[in-house]
């Protein structure tokens, strides 16, 4: 046991012993006040400290958070068996040892049957309040790591996806210098024509690339946009064609993510006027295709990889939906997942995960709420069994409230808990993910 929990039992072993010397022994004298500190002592550790040990064990072999149903179980049945011999064990050491009351004969002959039935209930109220209190820590170490992974995942999400979209700056800037660089040598009119265009796209990639989706309607005039300027410098050599769906154009796709494939095809792939390369754009089974014949080049720089591993982790970090590719002797196709509604990952994961922190510390309240009933029940009843056995000890009036209460306490924690469901599930994991399935994560 830790060193507060022992300096507890100190002070209430104490507390204990003053209290029966000064209310229930009739000769105050050092001697009855020692032998009442060393009963008091005696229950205060054999049973505080038999508890403890108990739920410490449990707590190493069955946590709350993963055998919750089994840990009940468990805890119900020990607790029973170690305070019933636990108390039986005191009692003879008070009655028969230090007293010298009765005999070991008359102890266990059924005369000492109700002082061991109502300490028996006492143990048990305080082993309640223990293992209440193991409960409610785990419950505040779970509660605390699953609300600080989720933010983390989100803060890790958003950075990645930030990461990402900042490599299409460059790249766009860099393959479009690229192309614009061969027309003036080769055209230098087109390549007039070509920069003046050049800047209207650009304007697009920096509009959209800071949003995580885009029409698909946006994004295919976008495309027919930048394939004008590779038909600027390819002419004859590059064809294209649209066929998206009318109700696929207000669906949704990762930005800037046909025109990155657009330069794929250029890059990987040979274009004359006698072989030329033929890109299709058109709608199939919920998918936006990129398809271009099969011309590879025999000699290429080596790749950056930006391109289609780009979109491929975009979309991981959105839906998950999968972008498929698909090979053959003839083609190479993509195909990207059209998304029916527009899911907002990135800044509003934060905000979200604060409400659903929010709505934890709530649950917490309540379970905290159902605590503090049940605490107040374990202080309260024995000390009206005292009062009864006291005042009136041939009527046992402690029982109607020790009964109603105690009902009250048991609805209080099927409210709480809902029987049959798992504590960790009730309080935090199903409150954020509901909020992820919100926002779409």
């Amino acid at each position: 046991m830790k060193r507060k929990e022992i300096i507890a039992l100190f002070w209430i072993s104490m507390g204990t012993s003053l209290f029966f010397f000064f209310a229930f022994t009739d000769e105050k004298t050092v001697e009855n006040f020692m032998l009442n500190l060393l009963i008091s002592f005696m229950y205060s550790f054999v049973l505080g400290v038999g508890n403890g040990l108990i739920n410490n064990f449990l707590n190493k072999r069955f946590p709350w958070s993963e055998a919750t149903t089994k840990r009940a179980v468990i805890s119900i049945i020990s607790i029973l068996i170690a305070n019933i011999i636990l108390v039986y064990f005191c009692n003879y050491m008070n009655f028969v040892v230090f007293q010298k009351g009765v005999s070991t004969e008359e102890y266990f002959s059924g005369r000492y049957n109700f002082i061991n039935w109502f300490t028996i209930n006492i143990a048990l109220l305080i082993s309640t309040f223990l293992h209440a209190k193991g409960f409610m820590e785990e419950l505040k170490k779970t509660s605390r790591k699953e609300v600080v992974e989720q933010k983390l995942i989100a803060k890790s999400a958003n950075a990645q996806f930030e990461s990402l979209k900042n490599q299409l700056d460059p790249h766009f800037l860099f393959n479009s210098l690229n192309v614009l660089s061969s027309l003036i040598d080769e055209n230098p009119h087109q390549a007039q024509k070509f920069t003046a265009s050049m800047s209207k796209i650009y304007r697009y990639v920096l509009e959209q690339k800071d949003k995580e989706l885009v029409t698909v309607e946006d994004e295919i005039e976008f495309a027919k946009t930048y394939c004008q300027l590779l038909k600027t410098r390819f002419e004859d050599s590059v064809d294209f064609e649209f066929n998206v769906k009318e109700e696929d154009l207000r669906r949704f796709v990762v930005p800037l993510s046909l025109q990155l494939l657009l330069e794929n095809c250029i890059k990987h792939n040979f274009a004359t006027s006698s072989k030329p390369l033929l890109i299709k754009v058109f709608s199939e089974n919920d998918t936006l295709c990129i398809e271009n014949n099969l011309q590879v080049r025999e000699q290429m720089k080596e790749s950056a990889g930006i391109g289609l591993a780009n979109i491929v982790q975009r979309y991981s970090l959105l839906t998950k939906k999968n972008v498929f590719i698909e090979k053959s002797e003839d083609y190479f196709k993509v195909k990207l997942p059209v998304l029916s509604e527009k899911p907002n990952i990135v800044i509003p994961v934060i905000d979200t995960e604060d409400k659903a922190y929010e709505r934890a510390q709530k649950r917490v309240k309540e379970i905290k709420g159902f605590y503090g009933n049940l605490i107040s029940y374990c202080i309260v009843i024995p000390f009206l069994v005292i009062l009864n056995l006291i005042t009136n000890p041939k009527s046992f009036w402690f029982y109607w409230p020790m009964l109603g209460w105690g009902m009250g306490v048991a609805a209080h924690g099927m409210s709480v808990f809902t029987i049959g469901k798992g504590w960790e599930e009730k309080k935090i994991r199903e409150i954020l993910e509901k909020e992820n399935k919100r926002y779409g994560k």
